[in-house]
């Protein structure tokens, strides 16, 4: 047994697992040798097959494989999120065309960015397209955007997603309407320069601290908004520096495991990280990278979310930290094709089959996305 998990302290208390947040200092990889004495239920298998067969349908689909593109039948009823975040719809979106479309100055892909995740909806970013024709903090007027989203509201035009629980920031700005808060937030952030500071920071650590100086943006939105930053060429951090799991992630987690043995929940993602190749070998599963690139902290901290629904199915006997026993979500095939698209400095988008020369080429179910695997 690996000594960082044999001499580990007793349980935490929840003050010290929030300083755990702050304390992870990046470090060379180390694999414990068992997950010991953290105690794993049936769930904890179920966890790694799902990821695979999450990636498999990813690959089905961009590869042109004709549906049903799983057997699972609660994969293909209900609605899940990719096992890598940034595959996911509205993540492609913004890295494609919200990040990398416009003026790359840092504060205009920092004030694009965030403004598209205050409403994580790609209908409310055309919407502001359509009527300013640019969205550009040069020409930002408060009284100009907060008229178009005003008259979207009266018309029972929903301009928030469901994704994240956005606080309204009455207190703070003392708007009614939850839109001008975020608004003046944004305005605020700019005012102080944050995209400055958010590029001089030295890790993915510092500019999270940066954001969370800032009202309304809590430990998981800031966790979740410095992620989106760091697809930019704003900055270049590691997303193995550290992590904050979410609710969902949380519950996940809680099913997965019947004990943590005195480890916390951060602990546990970057334990079950570092075992990732470890797990699929030991599950005899093929899990295809992408195209070369691991799973990071914050594709396992969503993968214990997205778990936790699956779960409420596939084990109605195995409780988390909530009750909740139904997916609301059920998976409807968008009409709209996704043209998958990353952050260049990943380097793989020359991997990316092109959708009109697939079937042309031979056996490409064989020969794209499967090397290397683990």
């Amino acid at each position: 047994m690996s000594s960082s998990l044999r001499n580990h302290p007793g349980p935490p208390s929840p003050a010290q697992n929030q300083l755990s947040l702050f304390n992870l200092q990046e470090r060379e990889k180390t694999v414990p040798e068992t997950l010991l004495p953290a105690l794993t239920t049936p769930v904890y298998d179920t966890y790694w097959r799902f990821a695979a067969e999450r990636q498999e349908i990813f690959f089905r689909k961009l590869e042109g494989a004709p549906p049903p593109w799983t057997e699972d039948p609660i994969i293909a009823r209900h609605k899940f999120t990719n096992a890598y975040r940034a595959s996911d719809r509205v993540s492609q979106y913004l890295i494609r065309h919200v990040i990398y479309e416009g003026n790359q100055s840092p504060e205009e892909v920092f004030f694009r960015t965030i403004l598209f995740k205050f409403f994580n909806k790609i209908e409310t970013w055309e919407l502001l397209q359509d009527r300013l024709g640019l969205v550009a903090y040069e020409d930002f007027s408060f009284d100009r955007y907060d008229e178009i989203l005003t008259a979207a509201l009266a018309s029972k035009t929903r301009i928030y997603s469901a994704a994240y629980i956005m606080p309204s920031g009455k207190r703070s700005f003392g708007h009614q309407a939850k839109h001008r808060n975020h608004l003046k937030l944004l305005e605020l952030m700019m005012k102080d320069e944050v995209p400055k500071r958010i590029s001089n920071s030295s890790g993915m650590r510092e500019a999270f601290e940066v954001l969370l100086s800032y009202p309304m943006i809590g430990n998981v939105l800031g966790y979740q908004f410095v992620t989106d930053l760091n697809y930019s060429e704003i900055c270049d951090f590691s997303e193995m520096e550290f992590v904050i799991p979410g609710p969902g992630a949380l519950d996940g987690i809680h099913k997965c495991f019947s004990d943590l043995g005195g480890l916390n929940e951060v602990e546990i993602i970057r334990i079950v990280t570092d075992r990732q190749e470890l797990e699929f070998e030991r599950m005899g599963l093929q899990f295809r990278k992408l195209w070369g690139r691991d799973l990071q902290l914050i594709d396992y901290q969503n993968l214990f979310c997205e778990l936790s629904k699956y779960a409420r199915i596939e084990h109605p006997d195995i409780r988390g930290l909530n009750d909740r026993t139904r997916i609301k979500q059920l998976y409807r095939p968008s009409v709209e094709p996704i043209e998958y698209w990353f952050p260049p400095k990943w380097e793989i988008n020359l991997f990316i089959p092109d959708p009109q020369t697939l079937d042309d080429r031979p056996n490409s179910l064989e020969t794209l996305g499967r090397s290397p695997l683990l």
